[in-house]
């Protein structure tokens, strides 16, 4: 006759397994949430005028009223030159300026275009040859709030002897309910901070000399994949 002991026995690592599995998911869930709202408290609600001037001012194209917001800080003198990155092919400084009519002076003498960068790595890529080539030590980096984090992620990694100053814009839907009453707003958060951790995740595997992800901008000329028409940069 089999004993009670006996029955139980088989059970207990079962129940071991199913414990650890279930607690394993628990600190995975507290550890995301406890790095989304760290994540979230890195965003700013308002526009806050650059602290310092800098030798230069790129732009990270997707995002509404940035490339407007980068050229005022430019006619305000807060750099010398500007980069607008991400540019479709397609589009010219003139398709730039007609949407940007008070600001019209400065395509002609101190913008810059990059139709190259398809990610904001390439953005960061891009942006450290244009500066390299200029010998800025200094940028001012523009582009969305919840984009920023991941944005200077990769620009530190791309260009860690360069000194960078966030210019965070802030949308107007932001600006008019908070972003946990707006389900657009709430998933487009969420994808951010994916895409945030995984950038961070893959930098500090590059330090280690593990680069999972080759950037295809940093390919040579003539061997980049074509971009879509309807293809951002970010």
């Amino acid at each position: 006759m089999t004993s009670p002991t006996d029955d139980r026995s088989p059970n207990l690592p079962r129940g071991w397994l199913r414990a650890a599995v279930v607690s394993t998911i628990a600190l995975a869930f507290v550890g995301a949430a406890a790095g989304f709202i760290a994540f979230l408290s890195q965003l700013r609600g308002a526009e806050i005028a650059p602290s310092r001037r800098a030798d230069g001012i790129v732009v990270l194209t997707g995002g509404s009223s940035r490339v407007s917001d980068a050229m005022e800080l430019l006619a305000a003198g807060y750099g010398r030159r500007l980069l607008i990155s991400g540019v479709h092919p397609t589009s010219t400084a003139s398709d730039i300026s007609r949407t940007l009519p008070e600001n019209q002076s400065f395509m002609t003498c101190c913008v810059d275009l990059d139709r190259t960068a398809l990610s904001t790595r390439g953005n960061a890529a891009e942006a450290r040859r244009w500066a390299d080539g200029r010998r800025f030590k200094s940028l001012i980096v523009v582009t969305s709030n919840y984009h920023m984090p991941r944005a200077l992620v990769e620009f530190s990694h791309a260009m860690p002897q360069t000194t960078l100053i966030p210019f965070a814009v802030v949308g107007d839907k932001w600006r008019e309910e908070p972003w946990w009453t707006s389900a657009s707003t709430l998933r487009l958060l969420l994808s951010e901070y994916v895409k945030y951790v995984a950038a961070e995740l893959r930098v500090r595997l590059e330090d280690f000399g593990i680069d999972l992800s080759p950037e295809m901008s940093e390919q040579p000329a003539g061997q980049q994949p074509k971009r879509p028409a309807t293809a951002q940069a970010n």
